[in-house]
């Protein structure tokens, strides 16, 4: 297999998924499989690295964290060694909590759904930095406003679109949930440097007929104002009604047919890392999280703020996407490797 063939069909091909490790494992399984797993397959005309690490210790910004540093190491010159962002490595728990955390199950069926996912197409779409100025502006415009972020305006796009395209009725409540990072809404604030998992999602709300009646800005001043309310004070909040009330995640009890989730970010530094073997030429990822409405972010090749989206949606849901023409004039085709 050569890098055009994972590289080139218009679908993410389904061999991809073979190249990471850990294949449906959860978080808990970390108890008896390894926390890290590097998988190199040597292709053709390449390699392809599939990293895979325990979502329980750390989070996108920890994973992508881990990463850079391991390429400043490699590109160290001599045994001089000096990372420029040293993790740090302390945990951070709520006052009067922690670190032991004594949870209320006594077997581990009480916290562990296996979420097995339905057929998915997958498909990469790309959306320049000049498509998403334009998103912002109209965004901003509609709703008369300046404070819409680029990232936002973009979500809004995919939950409208793909709410269009799985025709839901009218009525049905639909949600757009957003991966965030905890780190910089604390007071006193983590470092970005933090070695863990501090992230939640924030959700915007609306009915189906609400998301298509209404425009565009509206939909992205719905997420707008989710990410704005999620402070320190929601944040100790939340926490400390999980600690009268504690809960495990389990993907099969949050995935919500009638929703889409946004999941990491085009700000993380994905194409710097540099291991002896040139600049990486594209990113997938792997069958982890998956489902139905699925949606994860990365810088494009080229940067300069363009943004690349992994989009896991059911097939007819996927061609009828294909065929939105909002959807459509927003996108181009994502960089092709020569």
């Amino acid at each position: 297999m050569t890098i055009s063939e994972i590289h080139s069909p218009i679908d993410v091909p389904l061999v991809v998924q073979s190249f990471f490790d850990h294949d449906k494992a959860l978080n808990y399984d970390g108890h008896t499989m390894p926390l890290l797993s590097i998988q190199i397959t040597e292709l053709k005309d390449g390699i392809f690295v599939g990293c895979s690490m325990n979502h329980c210790i750390v989070d996108g910004t920890s994973y992508w964290h881990f990463l850079n540093s391991w390429s400043e190491i490699f590109q160290a010159e001599g045994n001089d060694i000096s990372l420029s962002h040293p993790p740090i490595h302390k945990r951070w728990f709520p006052d009067g909590f922690g670190p032991i955390i004594n949870l209320p199950f006594t077997h581990q069926d009480e916290i562990i759904s296996r979420f097995e996912a339905p057929v998915l197409r997958e498909r990469v779409f790309h959306f320049s930095s000049e498509s998403i100025a334009k998103l912002k502006a109209k965004a901003n415009a509609e709703y008369k406003t300046n404070k819409i972020s680029s990232f936002q305006s973009l979500s809004a796009l995919l939950w409208r679109c793909i709410t269009r395209a799985c025709r839901l009725p009218l009525d049905q409540i639909t949600r757009c949930k957003l991966a965030i990072d905890n780190r910089s809404r604390m007071d006193p604030q983590l470092s970005q440097d933090y070695f863990g998992n501090s992230i939640h999602s924030v959700v915007g709300v609306a009915t189906a007929g609400e998301l298509l009646e209404q425009s565009l800005g509206w939909a992205a001043w719905q997420l707008h104002q989710a990410v704005v309310n999620h402070t320190n004070k929601a944040i100790h909040e939340w926490l400390d009604a999980w600690q009268q009330s504690p809960s495990i995640y389990q993907l099969a009890q949050y995935v919500d047919r009638y929703s889409i989730m946004m999941g990491s970010s085009p700000r993380f530094n994905m194409y710097g890392n540099e291991f002896g073997m040139g600049k990486a030429v594209a990113l997938r990822s792997g069958p982890a999280n998956k489902f139905d409405g699925s949606v994860t972010s990365f810088p494009e090749y080229e940067g300069g703020g363009s943004t690349d989206l992994q989009v896991c949606l059911l097939p007819n849901f996927m061609s009828a996407l294909e065929s939105d023409e909002e959807f459509m004039d927003a996108a181009t085709l994502p960089h092709q490797w020569q």
